[in-house]
């Protein structure tokens, strides 16, 4: 019943039961290529880029994340603060409530995104490829100064894990 089920195996009446051909890995890859960013997507930690890198280390300890998405006002995406380059700066010797965030940030066009409707797939795959632990979700707004990437989530691999989990429990 499990095989039938999940497509692995098909059923006819007086025929019995035949192999589909799909392997367990089309399954999956059908299951998740269907589902959209925006069905599990998280709310945005960010930081507006005058934040101090001593606050943005505060705000990383009190929300539990590994990641800071950098707004500018409107929350336009700016640049993403890692654990790694808030060390670098706390290391570096300045006095880090002072030292804006922007100044230890990684910068567009070095940052990886992805859209509320992008397969989750898509987006999995761009978090193992690129090794990072989140991505900022972004829809393209028009603004006078041109096109401008709206901040309106993030994804990581805890929405994947849950994900995972929640189709398992179906």
């Amino acid at each position: 019943a499990i095989l039938t089920m999940s497509g692995l195996l098909g059923a006819r009446p007086r025929v019995g039961y035949y192999l589909t051909g799909k392997e367990p890995s089309d399954i999956i890859a059908g299951l998740l290529g269907g589902i959209k960013v925006a069905e599990v997507l998280s709310q945005p930690i960010a930081v507006r880029e005058t934040s101090s890198v001593y606050d943005t280390i505060v705000t990383m300890f009190v929300e539990d994340v590994g990641t800071i998405i950098v707004v500018s006002e409107g929350g336009f995406l700016e640049g993403v603060a890692s654990r790694k380059d808030m060390l670098k700066a706390a290391m570096a010797g300045k006095n880090i409530n002072k030292l804006p965030v922007s100044v230890s940030m990684t910068r567009m066009p070095n940052i990886i995104v992805t859209y509320p409707e992008e397969p989750v797939l898509r987006a999995a795959q761009k978090l193992l490829n690129h090794q990072v632990d989140a991505l900022p979700v972004v829809s393209p707004v028009a603004t006078e100064d041109g096109e401008k990437l709206q901040v309106v989530g993030r994804f990581t691999k805890t929405n994947i894990t849950r994900l995972f989990v929640q189709l398992a429990g179906k």
